[in-house]
């Protein structure tokens, strides 16, 4: 099973990848596993956009640059 990171970085990985949302929620864990399981370092990822939705929820929009 490919994890949706995973998927992330392969779209990533052919060129396919123009944009990444993130949705954002407060949450106290004791450990987890990191989002992306592969750093996106080039290029560049630009935080383009933020929205907050309610009192504790934000979407990021990053752009690939």
């Amino acid at each position: 099973m490919i994890s949706r990171g995973d998927l992330v970085g392969q779209f990533h990985d052919h060129g396919l990848l123009d944009e990444i949302l993130l949705s954002v929620a407060p949450v106290t864990l004791g450990s987890g596993a990191p989002l992306l399981p592969r750093r996106i370092t080039s290029p560049s990822l630009k935080l383009v956009d933020v929205q907050k939705h309610g009192d504790v929820f934000a979407e990021l929009t990053h752009e690939i640059q």
